[in-house]
């Protein structure tokens, strides 16, 4: 579809067949909210579907997943960074009043490529290209800083400050201890959510593009950074180390220049294009996912993104983009290895271990001091508290009391100050059987609505005759097929196809297919319909039915039809579906 603005023929569609539109529209809506009508939400939900297939099902018990609560206090979001770093800048116009993100701005008006760029930096850039309210012509004031998350409290009346989460990543953190227990305590693991999250940005427009709530699937993948290579060459496979990768680097963007690069992931990683084996691997894995909704392998690419354009807690991040007729490139994903940032940053505001054993396969003798308390000295300093004192530094970790010696010269217990001289430093050879580590984390996060936009886009097509197809693979579908009885001749016939039709449709579902059933208008208005939708298979039930039990199905993308009887109808679905399979096959092959 070339000869068409997508993007308008695409909101005109999901009204009319019911896949998305402004929520609260007969008040005048709220930017950056959408509803999902009944189409859109099938459909959505078959994406949630094949995400959790190919990201967890597939993935030999690799990756599990879990739920946690939208509403984060405080605390947690104070931790991870996100209350301090969590910002965007906003300019607002002198005459008008509207607020606008300034590094959008810039890059909509002048080509500049603004992100991550400073205040000053992105005020110097505004005041030499004159950039004013694109609504009114007014003055914008300096950019400040404006905090992203959503405001909220625990409880009535004066209740805990607390915050809608941003991302589900920082739930999976604060459990990642009960979760690794529940797996017996292995690493590498995933821990996988998929939920809604809210942003409150700036001036959101692009319908679905950018949104205030919206639903991620993501996982953190946690890992011995020391194993990274030795753990991961199961799941490198000679297909994995050769699937081909569009690459935007870091070293091209500070040239100026937009050349990506392909190549496998296996050059990638020979070339230290990307850092980490496990990075490496699920960008595999989104890449084959979002083939897999039907993006064409040539509309997919990976940016790397260049320090300051990162977020606080990553080394290395990509962002999966998709190239958009209307938007031009767009993040759909990121990848992001997050070192062990997370977890030690919960450690530090909670103090909970979240530290893992790592065992060593032979034990090792290693040299350590001991720090043991001069029980005499220390009841000449604390008197009657000698008990209590030396109850807190028992709790106390050998190490915190080594370096709070070393670099202060004493440690606070009980509102004591245990100087060096209250210790007795011991010197032991120990056997050493292995060490507690913070395990790092990658991170693949997706935004399902952004997925949703591309994949409508890529599959929208108008044909020879000026009909809407919109081609969705079957696994993705609102839909796996649609049943239509033909309605024409006498008022029995009428009755008696309609009836087998409604059977059949009963029998189907009940046979586990999703099936819609229509017998409003002409075959041809509900073909059209149907199409729209994007339901792969069509039955229509006729005069013939009644004779031999044969039914017609008709194929959404060519429009063929085939003819086969009732009792058959069962396997030849599975067949064009993709479900079928020869078990048999599968059995012989693999022993």
């Amino acid at each position: 579809m070339t000869d068409i603005d997508k993007f308008s023929e695409l909101v005109k569609l999901a009204r009319n067949r019911g896949l998305f539109w402004p929520s609260n529209e007969i008040y005048g809506g709220v930017a950056g909210f959408y509803d999902f009508g009944p189409i859109g939400v099938l459909i959505k939900n078959k994406i949630i579907e094949e995400w959790r297939r190919i990201f967890i099902y597939e993935q030999k018990g690799l990756v599990v997943e879990i739920e946690t609560p939208i509403i984060t206090p405080r605390i947690v979001l104070k931790a991870s960074g996100h209350e301090d770093h969590f910002t965007d800048p906003i300019t607002e116009c002198t005459k008008c009043g509207k607020l606008y993100r300034a590094d959008h701005l810039i890059e909509e008006t002048t080509g500049i490529k603004a992100e991550g760029l400073s205040i000053d930096e992105l005020w110097e850039i505004m005041k030499k290209h004159n950039i004013r309210c694109p609504d009114d012509g007014g003055e914008l004031t300096k950019p400040r800083p404006a905090l992203l998350l959503f405001k909220t409290e625990i409880g009535p009346y004066k209740g805990s400050p607390a915050y809608i989460r941003p991302e589900t990543a920082q739930g999976m953190f604060v459990s990642f201890k009960h979760v690794y227990h529940c797996i017996r305590e292995r690493l590498p693991i995933g821990i996988a959510q998929i939920g809604k999250v809210a942003r409150n940005e700036i001036s959101p427009r692009q319908a679905l593009i950018r949104l205030r709530e919206f639903t991620i699937m993501e996982i953190e993948f946690f890992f011995d950074p020391d194993k990274a290579w030795e753990e991961s060459k199961e799941f490198l496979t000679p297909d994995v180390l050769s699937e081909e990768l569009q690459i935007l680097p870091a070293e091209m963007k500070k040239k100026g220049l937009e050349k990506t690069i392909k190549a496998s992931l296996r050059e990638l990683l020979d070339k230290k294009l990307i850092i980490n084996p496990w990075l490496g691997y699920w960008m595999v894995v989104g890449n084959r996912f979002l083939k897999k909704l039907g993006i064409p392998g040539e509309k997919i690419r990976f940016e790397e993104k260049l320090p300051y354009e990162r977020a606080h807690y990553a080394d290395q991040t990509f962002d999966q983009q998709v190239y958009t007729e209307k938007f031009g490139w767009i993040e759909v994903a990121g990848y992001a290895y997050r070192t062990n940032y997370d977890l030690s940053r919960h450690m530090e505001f909670s103090k909970a271990d979240l530290t893992v054993f790592k065992r060593y396969e032979k034990p090792l003798e290693k040299k350590v001091v001991k720090v043991i308390p001069d029980v005499k000295k220390i009841r000449d300093l604390v008197g009657k508290d000698v008990g209590k004192v030396l109850r807190k530094i028992n709790e106390l970790r050998q190490e915190e009391i080594l370096k709070a010696l070393k670099d202060k010269g004493y440690i606070s217990v009980e509102g004591y100050r245990l100087s060096r001289e209250l210790f007795i430093f011991k010197e032991e050879t120990v056997k050493v059987h292995g060490e507690k580590i913070v395990p790092h984390v990658v991170e693949p996060s997706f935004g399902l609505e952004r997925i949703f936009y591309t994949v409508l886009e890529n599959t929208l097509y108008r044909t020879s005759d000026g009909k809407i197809v919109l081609r969705l693979p079957p696994s993705i579908a609102p839909y796996d097929v649609a049943v239509f009885p033909l309605v024409a001749g006498s008022k029995r016939e009428h009755k008696r196809i309609r009836e087998v039709a409604y059977k059949l449709y009963e029998l189907l579902t009940r046979a586990g297919f999703l099936v819609y059933y229509d017998e409003d208008g002409s075959i041809g208005k509900r073909y059209v319909r149907a199409d729209e939708m994007g339901i792969p298979y069509a039955i229509t039930v006729d005069y013939q039915s009644l004779e031999d039990n044969t039914v017609t199905i008709r194929y959404r993308d060519t429009r063929e039809q085939i003819r086969v009887h009732i009792r058959d109808l069962y396997d030849k679905l599975t067949e064009l579906l993709g479900k079928k399979i020869d078990w048999t096959n599968i059995i012989k092959e693999a022993f």
